[in-house]
């Protein structure tokens, strides 16, 4: 269970309810919204114009807010930096980016069954997943890595090739 302090008291929501969810998703787009508008430099201004719009939140809720979401700080007149939602990646700096990580981080590439394996330097995986995931490749559902592997999950149409995938895929979608 979780308890939430409000303006009007305490609310006790289970843990991982929808209501918490819609409440991080209001006060995100309430941030967003707030750097669009105003120059905030600091964590406790954005704190400051939150609690001013009926939030009640910390420090510590505003910095995982601002982590999430991904905010920069940009440079703006007088030399001073503010927050700013994340700059959109453009394809080719994507690109750039993972070409860069292969070369300085990957080992290996092999086909694994139904999957491709890349062996990375120790600690280099997740940033090398995350970069994978970000291409956005119809050909990849999506990655799992570890501290120096990564799996690749590919994209089959239809049946797959594999019975043992097939045997399995089969008894998982028994279970929805």
């Amino acid at each position: 269970m979780t308890t939430i302090l409000t303006k009007g008291g305490a609310a006790t929501f289970p843990s991982g309810s929808c209501c918490l969810d819609h409440m991080k998703s209001k006060r995100q787009a309430a941030i967003l919204s707030i750097i669009r508008e105003k120059s905030i430099e600091t964590q406790k201004q954005l704190l400051d114009r939150l609690q001013l719009q009926g939030f009640v939140v910390t420090q510590a809720t505003v910095s995982r807010d601002i982590k999430e979401l991904g905010l920069i700080k940009v440079k703006v007149e007088g030399g001073r930096y503010c927050y700013a939602p994340p700059r959109p990646h453009t394809v080719s700096n994507v690109e750039a980016r993972i070409r860069r990580a292969f070369s300085d981080y990957v080992v290996d590439i092999a086909p694994c069954g139904d999957f491709v394996f890349i062996k990375t330097l120790p600690g280099a995986a997740q940033t090398v997943a995350g970069l994978l995931d970000g291409l956005d490749w119809s050909e990849i559902m999506g990655t799992i890595g570890g501290d120096d592997t990564i799996l690749v999950l590919v994209r089959e149409e239809g049946v797959p090739a594999n019975p043992l995938v097939r045997q399995v895929l089969a008894k998982l979608l028994k279970l929805r």
